[in-house]
């Protein structure tokens, strides 16, 4: 098995657009906490998307066009594939949610890490499961083990960066040890990969190939990401959100204590 076909260009592309969305999440995490209510539902979104479409399974998926199986056709069933996106988005919103929402207690910080890491260990072996071929693939048990702990423990790290880390120079320092967690995360699954047997000749496996599929996908969600990226760039930053938080928790407050009636 070979899981660089093209040389360091797809851990390279992979490795830039895990950064990418971990940048966005972060960004998106900051000025959710800076709300409440609807509007910080729709931050989590955005950062779940960000970071669990983008940063993790566009990841993945950049990365697995460098694998190849020498003489075996490799080709990709599309609603497992998508189940694989679905999956990564909802649990990285879960466990944002958690940790959020939870006023950032280490209870919450740790149950949402278990969750989130957990789900994207998941979401990582269903994307392999969707890839096709006649070779029979078996997986080493310890390296899938240590993939998991990976990913839980990237995970919880990730959920700590979002409610902790703000600045730019603190930014630029989690972004990179991001990446390379979730890229970490996805080798050491795919290391786990072995041949079982022969693969059968002249056979072709079902599903997709990859430029059909890929191409498309990978290309709306960059996009998507764009649109998300110009949101947060004209979007009042995360102290003036807090400002104006507090503002309106001050009008609220005297609005339901009434204005005290002064006789004349």
């Amino acid at each position: 098995m070979n899981h660089f076909t093209y040389g360091p260009l797809t851990p390279g592309l992979a490795f830039l657009m895990s950064c990418t969305g971990a940048c966005l999440g972060l960004l998106c995490s900051a000025r959710a906490q800076a709300m409440s209510g609807f509007a910080r539902g729709r931050w989590i979104a955005m950062a779940a998307v960000s970071l669990g479409g983008t940063g993790i399974w566009v990841m993945h998926f950049i990365a697995m066009l460098g694998f190849s199986i020498p003489g075996q056709e490799v080709r990709y069933d599309i609603p497992l594939t998508l189940a694989s996106l679905l999956l990564s988005v909802l649990v990285v919103g879960i466990g944002l949610t958690l940790a959020i929402g939870g006023e950032s207690s280490t209870a919450s910080l740790l149950v949402g890490g278990v969750i989130t890491g957990s789900g994207v260990g998941a979401m990582h072996y269903l994307g392999m499961y969707a890839m096709k071929t006649t070779q029979p693939i078996g997986y080493d048990p310890r390296v899938v083990s240590l993939s998991m702990v990976i990913a839980i423990v990237a995970a919880t790290a990730a959920l700590w960066a979002a409610l902790h880390v703000r600045g730019a120079k603190a930014i630029s320092a989690a972004v990179p040890v991001m990446g390379l967690a979730v890229c970490g995360m996805h080798y050491t699954g795919m290391f786990a990969m072995h041949r079982t047997g022969t693969g059968s000749a002249g056979a072709h496996p079902h599903g997709t190939d990859q430029t059909t599929f890929f191409a498309p996908m990978i290309t709306s969600i960059s996009v998507l990401t764009m649109i998300i990226l110009v949101i947060v760039a004209i979007w009042p930053n995360v102290e003036q959100m807090e400002d104006d938080r507090d503002f309106d928790d001050r009008v609220a407050r005297l609005t339901a204590g009434g204005v005290p009636h002064t006789a004349s």
